[in-house]
Order: C-alpha cells, then structure tokens, then sequence
C-alpha cells in the first residue's frame, strides 16, 4: 500500500518535449541531442530517453559505461539509428562491454586514442568521439595534443572518428570573453583536423546554454542537458523553457508557538510572535538542502511559507500562521518546486545551481510521470 504521507515528484514529458523542440528549433539547420547522464539529472532516464528517441531525438550523452549500459537497454539498437556517448572516456578494461552495447567512448586522450585503436584494430571498426578542451581545462585532448594530432593526422588513421566535441566554460554567461575565445580555439580544430574516413565526423561544442549564444557556437550537433529539464540557460534573462517538474510533500502536523520559543536543532530560530508551524514530511534524506533551513520557503495554496528552523534529515517546518486554516490542515500538500518557485527559485535560496537541486533529488518520493502523449 502507498505511504499517503510520502512527497510526490511529478515529471512532466510533455514539458521535456516541448523543450526539446524548442532547442532543437534554435540549433536548425544542425541538430539537437541530449544529456541523459546522472538519470537524466535525476529525472529518469529510462523514462525520459525513449520518449525522446520517439519523437525523433537520436544523439544521446551519458557520463559512464554503466549508464551506458543501462541506458542501451531502453533503446533501440545501434543499427537503427540512436548514437549513446560516453563522455567520461574509455576507462581500461571497458572496451568489450562498450563494443558489445554499441556504445560510443569519447576519448580524452592520446592513450585513450591509442587503446580504442588496438581494440578496434584486434577486432572490427567501431565508432568513437575525440573530446578537445579549449578553456576549460577539464577533460579532453589539451592544446599539445591537438597539435600532435593536428601535425600528424596519420595517428587517426583506421580509427571511425564519429563525433568531434568541446565545452564551454562560461556559456551562462553571454558576455564572458572566455565564451569567444574557445569558440576560435575549436574552429580552429575543425578546420586543421584531418580525420580518416569517408564520413566526416558531427562537430559539437553547444550544450544547454551556449545553444542560446548565437549560431557561430552551434556546428552540428548541440547536447543539452539542464535546459532539457527546465533550468534557465542564460543568466538574468527570463527562463524561455517550460518547467518539467513539481515537487509536493503532505503537512503532517500543526503546532501553536508562543513569543521566544525555539525551533528545530540547535534552537537556531527563535519564534518573534505567536503563530502555528506546519511540520512538512521531507527533509535532506530526499535533496532538500540544508542550507534551506531559515532561508527557504513553500508554497501553501499559492502562498508563500518561510522555512523556520534546521532543515532535519526527514522533516522540515514552515511558518504559516499568516495563512488562512481552510489552506493548512494535516494531510495537505505543500508546493517546494512548482507554479510559485522554480528548481532555479529553490536553488537560489540554497546558495547552489539548478543542476546541484536536480542530480539530489532523493529516492523515496513517489515518481508520477505525466504528458506522455506529448
């Protein structure tokens, strides 16, 4: 029997859709894959990826072999048109669960450009991505090795290089100089590079933001991810995307509170006036961050409702003596992200990013996926 008292996470599909045609509108005439890595930021992977891949997405990102793995067995086959990436790059030893789940490393170095040749080499052709970093200094073959490889394109020879790629260091930020500085550091990559083969490879330096930076940064293939699911791709401007989750918790008791008592660990919020608190059943267990305690807020029937006191690992408690009794009554729902406050509304209170809210969301919600018809 369900927990009538468990917090309920709704994910939208058709808001997913709709957002993945809206970034795929903006990167025509190139085309729109997306990032499904960390579960789909937490969102569900095994759900959202086919959905996508019926109306028509084909490119995928994932960070790991295992995702890959698991993500391959809720997809269609490689010959039947859908590309899975691993971003993350050959760990050694993967190469045969990579080959035999039709999986596409992307390599990030020259050893790793080396053991997926003698793999392939000892065995048959089989498709691999070359990830360059320009400024980000992350993952990916660095200016050096870009030269090398540059210099001596004979070091690719019998390698399927499929997919050419970098990432932006500051997209959300449409005015950062760093934004102009990779994008000629890649173009300069794409025009040098010379890959064997008769295909030539998709190149991909746009991921959710830098879609939005104008089509000098969208070549052929974008990969986002945080905008797939809602998040604001560019910082300070109104959020275009639809949000692509709600996620709701019960009251679960009220309780009157006089001048000077305290709330929650560490008495860290001392009650000014007499009012009533709404125990409120979710806590960090489930990705509601610490950080909240006495600096978030709810959302009581369209009403705002301050966190007061700690957050607890299973409770929080909010202030709702401002609102009306009709609206906050034990076994009501409460709105944490919703019509009222976004996952970037949240996030903000908590002192981190969208993304950070998302990936942490807990396992102990009740998952309710809606507008599968898109």
């Amino acid at each position: 029997m369900p927990d009538s008292y468990a917090p309920v996470l709704t994910i939208d599909l058709g808001a997913i859709l709709a957002n993945y045609r809206l970034l795929t509108g903006r990167m025509a005439p190139g085309q729109c894959g997306v990032a499904v890595k960390a579960d789909a930021y937490g969102l569900g992977a095994a759900m959202i990826a086919p959905h996508l891949r019926r109306a028509g997405c084909t490119h995928f990102f994932v960070a790991t072999v295992d995702e890959g793995i698991s993500l391959r067995q809720q997809l269609p086959a490689f010959d039947q048109g859908n590309r899975i990436y691993l971003m993350n790059g050959l760990p050694p030893g993967a190469e045969r669960d990579i080959a035999g789940s039709d999986l596409i490393p992307i390599l990030n170095s020259m050893a790793e450009v080396e053991r997926w040749h003698a793999f392939t080499r000892a065995t048959t052709s089989r498709p691999a991505g070359l990830q360059f970093d320009t400024g980000l200094n992350r993952l990916g073959l660095g200016r050096e090795e870009a030269l090398r490889l540059i210099g001596d394109p004979h070091l690719l020879d019998g390698l399927d290089i499929a997919l050419v790629m970098s990432h932006l260091a500051c997209a959300y930020d449409p005015e950062h100089p760093a934004n102009r500085a990779q994008l000629d550091r890649f173009r300069d990559i794409a025009v040098n590079l010379k890959l064997p083969g008769r295909t030539r490879p998709l190149f991909s330096l746009a991921a959710s933001s830098s879609i939005f930076l104008g089509a000098d940064y969208h070549f052929d293939l974008a990969r986002p991810g945080a905008a797939l699911y809602g998040i604001n791709p560019v910082m300070g401007a109104r959020n275009p995307l639809k949000p692509a989750l709600r996620l709701q918790a019960k009251i679960l008791q009220l309780r009157e509170v006089d001048l000077n008592m305290t709330v929650g660990y560490g008495a860290s919020h001392q009650v000014r006036w007499p009012s009533v608190l709404a125990t409120i059943g979710v806590g960090y267990a489930d990705g509601i961050f610490r950080s909240l305690g006495n600096r978030g807020s709810v959302f009581v029937a369209g009403q705002r409702a301050p966190i007061v006191g700690r957050i607890s690992m299973d409770l929080i408690t909010v202030d709702v003596g401002h609102l009306p009794q009709t609206s906050c009554q034990p076994g009501m729902t409460v709105d944490l992200i919703g019509p009222d406050q976004s996952v970037d509304d949240m996030a903000r209170d908590a002192g981190t990013i969208g993304y950070e809210i998302l990936t942490n969301l807990g396992t102990r919600f009740q998952r309710r996926y809606a507008g599968a018809g898109g």
